[in-house]
């Protein structure tokens, strides 16, 4: 399976219009976090195209790893700073207890 690259381990704060459309990246390869640039071509990912629904601030996944992409769901909360830049898919090779105070 592929594993997307943690382009950051906090979400981007974007100003979205309603009915824009915008392609998010996926890869995280991406210069222009958290929206494609192409740096994905010939890796298997491919942007996520989504229509913004109304007009104001969203906050987009930059770690790849959301169950509701392209918005933050904050499973970021469970990855360290070391885990950016790093291709890893949350739930089968990250120590999902990352930041755990216990």
């Amino acid at each position: 399976m592929k594993k997307p690259t943690v382009a950051d381990i906090k979400p981007s704060a974007v100003n979205l219009t309603k009915g824009e459309k915008y392609f998010f990246c996926t890869c995280g390869k991406s210069t222009n976090q958290p929206f494609c640039d192409g740096k994905h071509k010939g890796s298997g990912f491919a942007p996520q195209a989504f229509t913004a629904e109304q007009d104001g601030d969203a906050y987009l996944c930059q770690c790849k790893q959301s169950g509701n992409l392209p918005f933050c769901d904050g499973k970021h909360k469970k990855l360290s700073v070391d885990q950016v830049g790093q291709e890893l898919l949350l739930d089968s090779d990250c120590d999902t207890t990352a930041g755990d105070e216990s």
